[in-house]
């Protein structure tokens, strides 16, 4: 099997994770060794499962080293990453390695944080991506296309999890206004 990198990505509650849950159940019905990795700092949903916001779920390994997922990874065929923005840069190297060596790496992450900024390590991993998915929301205020994400609360730090209680998907213009 021919390794490969792919990326979905887009503001909170565009179908990130749901797309991938999707993506490595089909992969689980052609018989593919497959494994989920998320975020040791993800605990929205439980300890040991990803959980789309549709209530798609399925089992995860928690980590927070990336070295962690090239050492379990390797012995699987497909490897999904969930929330690929919390991990630091190290994540780009392991990914890389592990679709050199045959692997199928199937991810989802914010592409921006809440105040429009690229985040993480997500642009270096969209730069390495054989296929990128970009995905929008839909925007509250005026039902157009969003591509960012607001922040209800007023936190200032980068990671604060959560969900609809903190966070809400704009488009440009509804994004840009709140940030005069």
């Amino acid at each position: 099997m021919q390794g490969w990198i792919k990326v979905y990505t887009g503001p909170m509650f565009s179908r990130k994770t749901e797309e991938l849950l999707i993506e490595l159940r089909r992969y689980d019905l052609a018989k593919k060794k497959i494994i989920l990795f998320k975020h040791a700092i993800d605990n929205r949903y439980g300890e040991e499962y990803v959980t789309s916001h549709d209530g798609r779920k399925m089992k995860a390994i928690k980590v927070s080293d990336p070295s962690e997922i090239y050492n379990i990874g390797k012995e699987y065929e497909v490897i999904g990453i969930d929330e690929a923005q919390f991990f630091d840069n190290e994540i780009v190297d392991v990914v890389n390695r592990l679709a050199d060596e045959g692997k199928r790496i199937v991810i989802a992450g914010l592409d921006k944080n809440f105040l429009g900024k690229p985040f993480g390590p997500m642009p270096l991993l969209l730069a390495i991506a054989d296929e990128v998915i970009k995905l929008t929301a839909v925007c509250p205020v005026c039902g157009e296309p969003a591509t960012f994400t607001i922040r209800k609360s007023k936190e200032e730090q980068e990671i604060l999890i959560g969900g609809y209680d903190h966070y809400e998907p704009r488009c440009r213009v509804h994004h840009h206004i709140l940030l005069r």
